[in-house]
Parts: C-alpha cells; structure tokens; sequence
C-alpha cells in the first residue's frame, strides 16, 4: 500500500491548511447561505484552526433553517442539486449532496487502515435507502478495489446466506449487527469468511471487539455522520481516532465556538475543505477529546477519543427550557470564566444550582444575570478557577425519571 497524505509531517499539513483554507472560506462567502454570517471575515487570515475559532458556528438548526429558506441544499453548495450524484435525507429532514468519484466522503483511508483492498468483497449493511451511510461506504470500497454485496439492513438469515455463498472478507455496519448475522449463521451451519470489520454509527464496547476478535475479525471503527462523511478512524484499537485528511477538527465548549484545552471534553467542530460543499466550523452535536501525540502507527494528522455523548445538554425546568448557548451567554455577561448548571429534584419540584468558575465575583450580581438570561432562580455558587469538572457538561441534569 503507498502512504498517503495521512502521513505528511506536521508542517506539511499545516502548509496545505494554510493555503486551503483561505479559498474554502472565500469560497463559502460566496454563497448565499453564507453571506451574512461571513459577510466581514477576511478570507485570507483564515489560514488555520486558531483563525477559524473567531469565525461564527454552524448547527444543525441553522442547517435546516437555511435548507426550508433555500431549498433544497440551503445554499451551501457550489454546485446546483441537479449536478450532484446523489442527494440524501436524514432526520429533521435535512438534505445532504454526495458525489461518487474521488473518495468525495474520506472513508479511503479508514478502509486502507482496516487492510480491505482489491479480492474482498465487502458486506456492506449500512443502509442505501434515503440516508448515505451505505453508499458513503460503498463508493469507498469500490475506490480501493473490493466487490461490495450492497445488503443494506434486516433479513438476517438472507445476509448470512449470501455472505457464506460469496465469501464475503469484510463487513461494513453497525457494530452490534454482524454478531446478529454471525449467530444466524452459526445456527444455520454456515460458514463465513469474514475476518475484518469496519463498522460506525454506534458504541463499539470493548468486550464486542474482543468477542469479534475471539473468532479471528479485526474491528475497528470510524467516526463520520451525514453531513460531513468521515471524521476520524481507527488504525488499531489502541491508536485512539486519527482526524481524517481534508477536515480540521476543533474541539468547543458546548454552546460557544470556543476551543477548549487539549484533553478536555467538548464539543466537536469540523471545518471540511470540500470545494463542492463547504461546511465551515459545522458543529457535530457530539462530545469528544483530543488526545496528546500522534498515533502508534505513524500517522501524523491529531486524535480524538472517540464518541463521549451529546453535546445538546438542554432541559426543562419548571418548564422553562434551559440551553447551553444560554449558559454561555451567562459566562460572557458576568465575565467568569465557566459555569455549570446542576438539576435536581427537592421536595418533589425541579431545583437549580449555578456554579461559577470566577475571581472577586459578587453573588447577587451572578444571581440577577442567571434570572435575566435563564428567567429562573437558582442556587449560586463561585469556585475557584480550574476547579470544576472537565468533563464537558454544561448542564448536568442529575433527575431520575424511572
């Protein structure tokens, strides 16, 4: 296998970066759905991610928002609908565009990591209908030379047959579902020759890769949702999730646009530089880390840990919605450094706590902001600075609805 760009130095990538995302940035302002929100930005310092932390988030309400306002892509894609190869539809709804040529999605390297090639023949139960998992992994495996069995999902005993009469290498799914098949398979007296397994959209637990690797499959897994395609991947279990080429992550307090320190929890941003559809600083909704150094198996570009839970820490209290975009309207206000909301149950009614992370702060001032912003009362505490958890919650609803 010749090494790719997944293993250029570090001021190889940064160069690449440097001049890349300028145009994409430019290009993205040239758009209709990105008009306004980069309307003052000069296109040209944007030359990394510490000048991409100062340009304005994109969430998925605002995706949406823009796709009814301009249909059907928002106007966030350089080319018409029609020119595109595929269109999709996820939850929401929200639209998304994909091409079949040139890995257009970045899942060529995940399956370059897994070892999959020209001779396999992938079973792929991602699914092909409306949503673009199946043929983001598809396109992919047809690129480095293997056969796909397009299976899609359900008819357990149908993909156990087919598997075992192609003699199917690889599979590509979720990652609880190949045991379902491998168990059909196993009560039916097949046979199977599956011994890789490149699998995303759900927690890959330790003890189902070890169970796979009991019977001889390697599993390893890639972060990627619709929007963006692939994000990060395993090269072993051990290398922690490898940041695709073609995208620049940032990890972000949840509800701002503000990097958090290497390490600490947060919410994943991604930028991409596909010049077809360029989503800048495209927040994922989900929690993860970066983590110090590059992996063990010499590929340069930055980790993450992985999948950590939900970024959209919302909930109601005595019926009032409290958000995270909230509580950091809350920080900014008052001048602390953090905060965090804690909700319990006392006496049988909802009850708030605010902490604060702040020098010479004053209690009623905090307390005035929190009814201001939040339009309840709550417990007030100040902390001292780096003294409250880093583990990425914002609002940390401890209520026990069972």
């Amino acid at each position: 296998m010749t090494k790719g760009p997944e293993w250029q130095s570090k001021d190889a990538r940064a160069a690449e970066f440097a001049e890349a995302l300028p145009k994409q940035v430019a290009r993205a302002q040239g758009l209709p759905g990105y008009s306004e929100a980069l309307a003052d930005v000069d296109a040209a310092a944007i030359t990394g991610a510490e000048a991409l932390s100062a340009l304005p988030v994109l969430r998925k309400s605002a995706l949406r928002e823009a796709q009814s306002k301009r249909k059907p892509l928002g106007g966030l894609a350089t080319v018409e609908a029609g020119g595109f190869d595929y269109l999709f539809q996820s939850p929401g709804p929200i639209y998304e565009p994909g091409m079949a040529s040139d890995d257009w999605w970045r899942f060529r390297p995940f399956l370059n990591a897994v070892g999959i090639g020209a001779g396999d023949i992938v079973h792929n139960c991602y699914a092909y209908h409306l949503t673009p998992a199946g043929m983001m992994f598809d396109c992919a495996a047809r690129s480095v030379g293997a056969a796909v069995l397009p299976a899609g999902t359900g008819q357990t005993e149908l993909q156990a047959r087919a598997a075992a009469d192609l003699g199917c290498t690889v599979y590509a799914g979720t990652p609880d579902y190949l045991k379902v098949i491998l168990e059909k398979a196993d009560e039916l007296g097949l046979s199977l020759a599956i011994t890789r397994a490149a699998v995303s959209g759900g927690a890959l637990f330790p003890s189902l890769r070890d169970w796979y690797a009991e019977r001889g499959i390697t599993c390893l897994q890639c972060y990627a949702t619709a929007d963006l395609g692939n994000i990060a991947y395993e090269s072993s279990p051990e290398s922690g999730l490898i940041v695709a080429e073609g995208v620049i992550v940032e990890i972000v307090t949840p509800g701002t646009g503000d990097p958090v320190p290497e390490g600490e929890v947060g919410e994943v941003v991604v930028t991409t530089l596909n010049a077809d559809y360029p989503l800048i600083r495209f927040a994922t909704g989900d929690l993860s880390a970066m983590l110090p150094g590059a992996s063990p198996c010499g590929r340069t570009n930055g980790r993450i840990k992985g999948w950590m839970g939900r970024a959209d820490q919302t909930a109601k209290i005595k019926g009032m919605f409290v958000r995270p975009e909230q509580v950091a309207d809350l920080v900014a206000r008052v001048g602390a450094a953090k905060a965090r909301v804690t909700v319990t149950r006392q006496g049988e009614q909802d009850h708030m706590a605010v902490a604060f992370e702040a020098d010479n702060a004053d209690e009623a001032r905090l307390s005035t902001a929190v009814r201001e912003i939040m339009k309840l009362s709550g417990e007030i505490s100040i902390h001292p600075l780096g003294s409250l958890p880093k583990d990425g919650k914002i609002i940390d609803d401890q209520r026990q609805y069972d």
